[in-house]
């Protein structure tokens, strides 16, 4: 608190300022503070490095798409993050046009859903392509069939699924698609001016290109809303060496099925001979009875060995490794 004046400082002041020996200008503090306008309507809870966080997060998650989404629709597909931006849910929610095709997306263990919007250009050039045709979308829009939403709800899901990869350095997340909407007034997740963040997605199927808008509330993110900034993420990415590939490699490769077969023996025989065969006819071969085999791993002759039964099915003993693996 500032030192108080006497009424005789107080006289002696003003007197000053009326003869002019103080200038009531240059008594003015010049420092001032910049006042920061808030807007209570629209509350300022996601920062700007939480939005390029989440861009980050979806960016990954776009890959994801751009490298699954082929394989099923036999088409190239191209994904790109347009933008973020912080908004209320009533304005995405206005925003929203007939028919609307928005997925209802849980987010274990996170509180609350999340949507993701797809535009209907887009719905409907996927329908059409996995029913056999060239992936076109509609001249005229029009209601989604209940045919049509059992289709997209399989295509959602696969998308839905991909979420948990681009997460898992936030959190661990177990995603579930929980319905699929066509109206945006069954979807009011949330309180009309709760704050949401609006990741934009520009998704380009063949020729058909559209949006795809991820809402995320932030009653749903508040819990991890601390590691939602690219310091805490890449101080918490997993180092991947050399040597965790070579386990992942090898693992895959240990569980990989190849042929294997004993070639009991070879003969040749002239094509009338061939033709001729008949139930019962003897083929000669070039081995005696007692002769070892040859086991071929793949089309590599690995083995030799001797036949035999083993527990009434017939059966090799190996008796000879042809060719050792370099250490």
């Amino acid at each position: 608190m500032g030192e108080v004046l006497s009424q005789d400082e107080i006289d002696n002041l003003l007197k000053a300022l009326s003869t002019g020996e103080l200038d009531a200008d240059e008594m003015k503090n010049t420092d001032e503070r910049q006042v920061k306008d808030y807007d209570f309507a629209r509350p300022a809870k996601f920062s700007k490095e939480h939005l390029r966080t989440l861009e980050i997060i979806f960016e990954h998650f776009g890959r994801l798409l751009a490298t699954n989404l082929p394989a099923y629709l036999r088409k190239s597909v191209s994904v790109d993050v347009v933008n973020s931006e912080v908004v209320i849910y009533s304005e995405f929610s206005n925003a929203l046009s007939n028919p609307v095709l928005l997925g209802v997306v849980g987010m274990d263990p996170l509180m609350g859903n999340v949507i993701m919007e797809m535009a209907s250009n887009l719905g409907f050039a996927i329908v059409d392509r996995l029913l056999g045709g060239v992936g076109n979308s509609l001249e005229k829009e029009r209601d989604f069939s209940e045919i049509e939403l059992s289709i997209l709800e399989r295509v959602f899901t696969i998308c839905v699924n991909l979420l948990h990869e681009p997460w898992e350095n936030v959190v661990e997340i177990t995603p579930r698609l929980n319905r699929i909407e066509t109206n945006s007034q069954f979807a009011q997740i949330i309180s009309p001016s709760e704050t949401i963040a609006i990741v934009t997605i520009n998704l380009k199927i063949g020729d058909v290109e559209g949006l795809m808008n991820i809402c995320l509330p932030y009653t749903t993110l508040e819990p991890v809303m601390d590691k939602l900034n690219t310091k805490y993420w890449f101080s918490t990415m997993k180092e991947k060496d050399s040597n965790s590939y070579e386990a992942a490699i090898e693992n895959i490769i240990d569980n990989a099925l190849i042929p294997m077969k004993a070639v009991l023996g070879t003969s040749k025989i002239n094509v009338q001979d061939f033709v001729n065969l008949q139930l019962g006819d003897v083929i000669r071969l070039d081995r005696k009875v007692d002769d070892e085999l040859e086991v071929y791993v793949g089309n590599i002759k690995k083995f030799k060995a001797l036949p035999g039964y083993s527990d009434n099915k017939y059966a090799v003993r190996v008796t000879e490794i042809l060719r050792e693996e370099s250490e």
